[in-house]
């Protein structure tokens, strides 16, 4: 009767076996924070640069077809495409300072 009855009766834990489950989870925790995809801000450059082209050429481009379509129409070439380009490049560098300016997830000012 005495081996039933010990065998009924929970076994108290290990103290070793405690320990080294603590050390396992810690282990997995780490390999976790190890393994996860880090928050870097190449992402982030990646964009801004992207943005930067995008205004300094759609600045320029939409300068140089809003001057030309002036041009066609009113007859004053070149002096219609050459301001229409000053003017596109100077919206792209202000938008490009703008830019440069805020930080990220700021929203800009206006005025």
């Amino acid at each position: 009767m005495s081996d039933d009855q010990s065998a009924r009766e929970p076994i108290a834990e290990d103290a070793r076996i405690d320990a080294l489950e603590a050390r396992l989870k810690a282990a997995h925790e780490r390999e976790e924070q190890r393994s996860r995809p880090k928050a870097t801000g190449a992402d982030a450059n990646y964009r801004s640069g992207n943005r930067v082209l995008a205004d300094l050429l759609g600045g320029i481009l939409g300068g140089l077809v809003i001057g030309w379509v002036i041009d066609y129409f009113a007859g004053t070439a070149p002096w219609g495409l050459l301001v229409m380009l000053f003017f596109g490049i100077i919206v792209a560098f202000r938008n490009i300072f703008r830019m440069a300016n805020t930080r990220s997830g700021d929203t800009p000012h206006e005025g």
